[in-house]
């Protein structure tokens, strides 16, 4: 008998993991949104809204909530964390 992975708490972690990941990069899109603000840039602002939204949206990626395996779960990778990793 081999050891049972709980995939709903691995998920949890996977998901907290995620948060972890995404706090500096969201405090990097708010100072970015205050500095499109006071330069009046409603375009910039909503460029960075949509980021801020998509990377909000990450813990509930589909990759995360649809792997069966650890080793799924493990490789599942959220496409906003890389689309903001790639403007920096």
């Amino acid at each position: 008998m081999g050891i049972r992975i709980d995939m709903d708490k691995a998920r949890a972690i996977k998901q907290d993991m995620i948060r972890a990941e995404r706090k500096p990069l969201l405090e990097q899109l708010d100072v970015a949104y205050m500095r499109a603000q006071e330069a009046g840039d409603t375009a910039q602002m909503e460029a960075i809204a949509a980021q801020k939204q998509a990377l909000r949206d990450c813990t509930e990626d589909a990759s995360i909530l649809n792997a069966t395996t650890p080793d799924e779960l493990k490789a599942a990778r959220p496409v906003a964390l890389e689309k903001v990793n790639e403007n920096e």
